[in-house]
């Protein structure tokens, strides 16, 4: 069975593009938007939340930690789109495209494509003009700023979390580093290898570069990985972090992280003049620890973006907070969507 499958990442469901014409130049023919849904759309189409998804992961990991009975995105309550990013291993990829553009020849994206392929699912598919919510957190922050400043009459509510506007130099470099920890196996091929099984060795480096700079010094002094049932910190790395990335596919990561390391809501123009642009309520959630988007990058985006708010998660855990491991980690994230909601 393929890692990205059905039975792995499913259900989804697949939404024609057609012909989708890239930011930075280049079409993927008959695109296809992978994406799941929660819930039900109300008479007034107004109950719309859209959950966007970070490095690595699709809609079933974003359903499992963010979304449920009780939560403050509840399916009872909340019409729930959680739509995957273009080239994330499901939808068009380059694990899934067709030969001409397939593996190291898939061509560039951008968080702005992955947005503009969202207007398209939300508007066509369903017929929506508001979003009541766009939330993502890591890479989907940053796809919920673009987002905020390309639709602002559209988004009503918009949740960032562990994320920024601008991927700042250092994030870049660590996200360019990642990138280049699979390039540098020697069964690269440039980008033309057999398996993921083959490419164990910069998959490997991955989880490593991860393990250090994902989580962080509490999560290790505070042996949160205990918990996880794992007796050591090598067990640890392992059987969790090289079970998580070892099936993945090489390019996939390398595609997304490029699209990490080059967003910028005001593609390359006046930063705070894009935020200020913005007329949803944000709500921006820094995560205690985080070693990839600091307290002090999300201070900067707080300032720029008028009547924002801003609230940190306490965690041990660093970045990868974000799998919600730690038992209070789920309580704070609902209470701050739920005032944000009430807003």
């Amino acid at each position: 069975m393929s890692y990205y499958s059905q039975e792995n990442h499913g259900p989804y469901e697949l939404f024609d593009l057609g012909d989708l014409k890239l930011r930075l130049g280049g079409v993927i023919p008959n695109c296809q938007l992978a994406y799941s849904t929660l819930g039900t759309l109300n008479p007034a189409k107004d109950n719309v939340v859209l959950i966007t998804t970070w490095w690595s992961g699709t809609s079933k990991i974003m359903e499992q930690v963010y979304t449920g009975a009780g939560r403050a995105l509840d399916p009872a309550h909340h019409f729930i789109i959680i739509a995957n990013q273009l080239g994330c291993g499901i939808g068009t990829s380059p694990n899934t495209a067709p030969a001409a553009i397939a593996k190291g020849k898939f061509p560039a994206l951008s968080i702005a494509d992955d947005v503009a392929a969202q207007h398209r699912l939300v508007t066509e598919k369903f017929g929506i003009q508001e979003l009541a919510l766009v939330f993502g957190g890591s890479m989907g922050a940053q796809q919920s700023f673009e987002w905020a400043v390309r639709h602002p009459a559209m988004v009503k509510r918009a949740a960032a979390l562990a994320g920024t506007a601008k991927c700042s130099a250092h994030c870049a470099l660590f996200a360019g580093t990642l990138a280049d920890a699979l390039r540098a196996d020697p069964h690269f091929n440039g980008g033309d290898y057999q398996s993921s099984e083959q490419m164990a060795g910069g998959l490997n480096a991955v989880a490593g570069l991860m393990a250090v700079t994902g989580w962080c010094g509490p999560f290790y002094e505070h042996e949160l990985w205990k918990p996880l049932g794992f007796e050591s910190v090598d067990a640890f790395v392992m059987n969790f972090m090289r079970g998580y990335f070892g099936p993945m596919d090489p390019n996939v990561l390398i595609g997304e992280a490029r699209k990490w390391q080059g967003h910028d809501v005001a593609h390359g123009g006046d930063l705070a003049a894009a935020l200020r642009t913005i007329k949803a309520k944000v709500l921006i959630m820094q995560i205690e620890n985080d070693l990839m988007f600091p307290l002090a990058d999300c201070e900067r985006d707080h300032k720029m973006i008028p009547g924002s708010q801003l609230r940190v998660i306490r965690s041990h855990s660093g970045h990868l907070g974000l799998f919600a491991i730690e038992p209070d980690y789920s309580p704070q994230f609902d209470t701050f969507v739920r005032e944000l909601l009430a807003a």
